[in-house]
Formats: structure tokens, C-alpha cells, sequence
């Protein structure tokens, strides 16, 4: 493909037509989803989804997120038990992905799992994917639609930056609702927070947020970084397969600019740019109320500005580690994260 941008329709018939034809044939196309823009193609063909990994350049080891149209087609292809099943009835479609045994002859290669037992399945709520899931027949394999380890996409043109010359289309419907990549779960393990709390999931009961493995392929940690009080895992050991990465965005180093980039920082020091939070005002804010919702949702196109920024370096006001605010920190925290 020539080093050119991707083209960027709007959302609309004639877009999905295209983007079906497109992966009819292999190719790999950009669509909003209500947590960020994925990077979806055909799960079923190992030729299709090599040219996911391709695009992004991702890792081997880490395994992609299945999106289908609804949980009869979700059982289809995994297997489900009580728990899981009670999670997708209260939940899809919406941002909730569940890990789960891959069903013996679900079709689903191989590349997608990245050899694992299991598969990581959602029913997105968007309309463009849905759009598209129907009209393709497919179930589409589709982690966000950047370079791995960089900054997660809310916009198209965040896409058309981000894989430039790598994939042939971007569909447009907007600015992305939640603004962080899905609640990923696994029994009664959140393996990565996201935009549903651990409260709206299991409410009155004991459950446990897991922490990224350093797997094999990840980077080793930073000795500065300020975590904040809370910070401190309540969990054991990540549920894992051989030490490998189990399910998306479990890399250490991940959501990542291109600068340095400080947390819990209260002002901006020399050559800083400073994203805030309530109180701290910085350069930008991502809630001046402190709303974390709000916050949530232009937390990527916040990173994104201040990664253009001509600041070298990045800083981030503190974020409560309360509801939405653990999958904020969570994303920060990997985002800080450098050899």
C-alpha cells in the first residue's frame, strides 16, 4: 500500500458496502466502536488477520478481541458458563469482553487467540460496527486501530495518523462514546478495567482487578512513577497460560506517546505539558468538574494533543482510583510505563 493516507468515508451505506467488500477480500478496514476505533477483519482467516498484525505492528503473543453481532453468535464460538452468560445477558451489546474456552470448531484461527484455549468475544453496542458485522457475515477480529503500544484512537483522523499508509480505509461516525477500550473479564476476574466498573458487574460480591504480567516481550517498569495511594494491587497472581499475555492490553507498556510522560502531577514543571484534572488546570483538562466519565472520554484525545504539543514531555493531574477513575489510572499507568 502506498504511504499515503487511508481513505475516510462517512458512516453511512455506501461506506459499509465498502468496508464489506474490503473484508470480503482480505483486507483489514477502521470502524468506531462506542469504546475507541477498532482495526477489524475476518476472524476466520489466518491471511485476514495477519494483516491486523501487520498494520499494527502487535505482538504475536497478544491475542484479539472477537466482535460479533449478538450472544447467540458469541456462543457460536465460545463456550459459556452461568457467570458468563448472566454478565452478557445484563451488558451486550455494550463494552464488556469476555474471556472464555474457545468452542472446538468455532472457526475462529488461530492468529486470533494467539494460540491460546481461549477466546476474548464482545457484542459491540456502535452502530458502524454493527453495521458492518451484518453486512460482512463475519465475526471481525479488532483491537484499536493504531500502532500497537501507542495512543488508542477516538477519532478517524487519529486512525488515518496513526496507520498511514497501512490500511485502505477508515470509517467516520465521530468522536467514540466511552473513549477506553472495553471491560475485559474472566469469571470473576476483571483482567483489564474499563468503561464498566467493578460495581456495575458485580455488585455485592468479592471480586479481584488483575494486574498486567511483565510476559514475555513487555518492558521492564520505571522506579519514579507516582501510583497515588491506591495504587497498590489488591490481587495475586494474573491468571495466565505459560506466562503469556491472556487477553488484550495486558503488555506492560502499552497506550503509549511518543514523549515522557509523568502522573499525579499537581503543576506543570520546565517543558511539561499538563493535562488536568478538577483542581489542576494545566493546558488542557480532561474534567475541570472532575467528572470521570467525562474524563474517560477525552482521556486518548487529550494524550493525542499533547503528544503534538511542542512540550517534550508530558504530565497528567492526579485521578481518583475510584470507578471508572481504576481504568483511567490503569490506561496512564501503562501508557508512563518505559525500558
Amino acid at each position: 500500500m502506498s504511504a499515503t493516507k487511508p481513505r475516510i468515508l462517512p458512516f453511512g451505506a455506501a461506506a459499509i458496502a465498502e468496508a464489506a467488500r474490503l473484508i470480503a477480500a482480505g483486507e483489514c478496514v477502521a470502524v468506531p466502536t462506542e469504546t475507541v476505533y477498532g482495526l477489524a477483519a475476518d476472524a476466520t482467516s489466518a491471511q485476514a488477520v495477519a494483516g491486523i498484525y501487520a498494520a499494527k505492528g502487535r505482538p504475536s503473543f497478544n491475542p484479539l478481541i472477537v466482535h460479533v453481532p449478538d450472544l447467540a453468535a458469541a456462543e457460536r464460538i465460545a463456550v459459556f458458563d452461568d457467570v458468563a452468560r448472566g454478565l452478557a445477558e445484563r451488558f451486550w451489546p455494550g463494552p464488556l469482553t469476555l474471556v472464555l474456552p474457545v468452542r472446538s470448531g468455532s472457526g475462529i484461527t488461530s492468529l486470533v487467540t494467539a494460540g491460546l484455549e481461549t477466546v476474548a468475544i464482545r457484542v459491540p453496542r456502535h452502530r458502524a460496527m454493527q453495521a458492518l458485522l451484518a453486512a460482512s457475515g463475519k465475526p471481525l477480529a479488532a483491537p484499536s486501530a493504531n500502532a500497537s503500544g501507542g495512543i488508542s484512537p477516538t477519532r478517524a483522523a487519529h486512525v488515518a495518523k496513526s496507520l498511514a499508509g497501512r490500511i485502505p480505509l477508515v470509517i467516520d461516525d465521530g468522536a467514540t462514546e466511552a473513549g477506553l477500550e472495553s471491560t475485559i473479564v474472566s469469571g470473576g476476574t476483571i483482567l483489564r478495567p474499563g468503561p464498566l466498573s467493578q460495581d456495575q458487574l458485580f455488585p455485592c460480591e468479592e471480586h479481584r482487578v488483575e494486574h498486567a504480567p511483565h510476559a514475555q516481550g513487555s518492558s521492564g517498569g520505571r522506579s519514579d512513577l507516582m501510583l497515588g495511594p491506591d495504587s497498590e494491587s489488591k490481587s495475586g497472581p494474573l491468571p495466565s497460560q505459560g506466562n503469556k499475555v491472556v487477553a488484550p492490553g495486558q503488555l506492560a507498556s502499552h497506550y503509549a506517546p511518543s514523549k515522557p510522560l509523568r502522573l499525579n502531577a499537581t503543576e506543570a514543571r520546565e517543558n511539561e505539558w499538563l493535562i488536568g484534572f478538577g483542581p489542576v488546570p494545566g493546558n488542557e483538562t480532561l474534567s475541570a468538574s472532575g467528572n470521570l466519565t467525562e474524563a474517560a472520554a477525552n482521556l486518548f484525545d487529550a494524550l493525542h494533543r499533547a503528544d503534538a504539543a511542542p512540550a517534550p514531555a508530558i504530565a497528567v493531574a492526579p485521578i481518583p482510583h475510584t470507578g471508572i477513575g481504576i481504568a483511567i489510572n490503569d490506561r496512564l499507568t501503562r501508557a508512563a510505563h518505559i525500558d
